[in-house]
């Protein structure tokens, strides 16, 4: 990139590039673009910022637990779970856009849907949510299948969370630790009864948890605000990209990323 001699908001925001992104496709033939196109590419774009922030801010988290450094860790969980209400937040504004206002250009989406959001599916994965049949929604050379590829064969945050409990004492077994990491988290007895230990004897390490709680409730509190969202807009009706709209949505509602500390409720 380059750079300007004297440095500017401008110039170190890259604005004019960054104001020039937001293309309305109602008004390419020469027509005149729908009202509310320009806000509903804004609030889409804005997620994507935000995916991005949050993705940054959980690899920081994992460097910091893999460096047994608690005070960043809660830091950025804090900063994490912030940006998750924002996020939440953002679903008023965009239903402020009646339903014949969404219809009026909606047929110009074509077959692009959020569902192709690879930084959401990222996100999944780095949580612990780890679908390899996601990456078949991307052609194998570009950038967003690159990318999934990579967060597939990573750890996940819930794995680092795990190896810190184990260097720190906890006793977490080895057939975990070493786990398939390209495979979703799933529940274990094991790990559970290692929790409710630390939740009782442990009052450093307890907040933490219940920041991951905090985290995977606020990942629940968006699936279901946008699951409303859909539902006040286009009702029932097909989504776009050919899923089946709010239906299609329903089915990852009350889906835990870290289903452990769900289960130890009843028993701490």
């Amino acid at each position: 990139m380059s750079h300007e001699k004297y440095l500017t908001y401008a110039s170190y925001l890259s604005l004019d590039e960054l104001l020039s992104l937001q293309n309305e496709w109602s008004g390419a033939d020469g027509d005149t673009p729908e009202h509310d196109e320009m806000l509903f590419i804004i609030i889409h774009q804005v997620y994507e910022l935000w995916f991005k922030q949050l993705l940054h801010e959980l690899d920081f988290a994992r460097v910091r637990l893999a460096k047994d450094d608690l005070p960043r860790v809660l830091h950025t969980m804090k900063r994490v779970l912030t940006i998750l209400k924002v996020l939440v937040a953002q679903l008023d504004i965009l239903e402020t856009m009646r339903p014949l206002d969404f219809l009026a250009f909606r047929t110009r989406l074509e077959e692009a849907s959020g569902l192709q959001s690879y930084q959401f599916r990222e996100m999944e994965f780095v949580l612990g949510v780890k679908r390899p049949g996601a990456l078949d929604r991307y052609p194998p050379t570009s950038l967003a299948y690159q990318k999934l590829e990579r967060r597939l064969q990573e750890p996940s945050l819930w794995a680092a969370f795990l190896r810190f409990l184990s260097v720190r004492g906890f006793e977490i077994p080895v057939h975990v630790l070493d786990r398939d990491v390209t495979e979703s988290t799933e529940a274990s007895e094991e790990v559970q009864t290692t929790l409710i230990r630390l939740y009782r004897s442990d009052s450093d390490l307890a907040p933490l948890c219940e920041r991951l709680v905090d985290l995977d409730e606020g990942m629940q509190e968006w699936r279901y605000r946008h699951v409303k969202m859909v539902e006040r807009t286009i009702g029932h009706k097909m989504g776009t990209g050919g899923t089946a709209g709010a239906a299609y949505l329903q089915r990852s509602l009350n889906q835990a990323v870290f289903p452990d500390l769900w289960a130890i409720r009843t028993d701490l």
